[in-house]
């Protein structure tokens, strides 16, 4: 009979880092807000719509998407939607990052299960935070 001894694995080797989906029809946003992601050590992945978040979500499930609203084929509400009814991504937090600044998007947004809602242009810092915030980690230059 073989003994098979079993190591603990501790949590620090168990880390990863987390991954961050941004879809943007825009190019420029997509790659300014992935340089500040990825400036502060996070994984980022972009789709310029929802349908094709919607191909990449078959291979990997992010730990937290960035939509815009406005996007062609699908926009960002349809994506929130199929998010949230998929019990395999249901619990990825969204952040909706638009122009659009009005009362009736900011609501339909939290209907749709949408966790915050950050108005284009934003400022670098807010955006960081938001993310730190939302994947539960400390934020950077932020002392406790």
């Amino acid at each position: 009979m073989v003994e098979v001894e079993a190591t603990a694995i501790s949590e620090e080797e168990v880390k990863r880092t987390p991954l961050v989906m941004v879809v943007d029809d825009s190019i420029t946003m997509r790659r300014v807000t992935a340089r500040i992601l990825e400036h502060y050590g996070l994984e980022v992945i972009t789709a310029r719509d929802g349908v094709e978040a919607v191909d990449m979500l078959f291979e990997r499930v992010p730990d937290l998407m960035l939509l815009d609203i406005e996007m062609p084929r699908m926009d960002g509400f349809e994506l929130a939607t199929y998010v949230r009814d998929d019990t395999r991504l249901s619990h990825v937090p969204i952040m909706m990052i638009t122009s659009r600044s009005g009362d009736k998007h900011r609501q339909h947004a939290k209907e749709l299960g949408v966790n915050r809602y950050l108005i284009k242009p934003y400022q670098e810092a807010n955006l960081v935070r938001n993310v730190f915030e939302m994947l539960e980690m400390p934020v950077p230059g932020e002392e406790d």
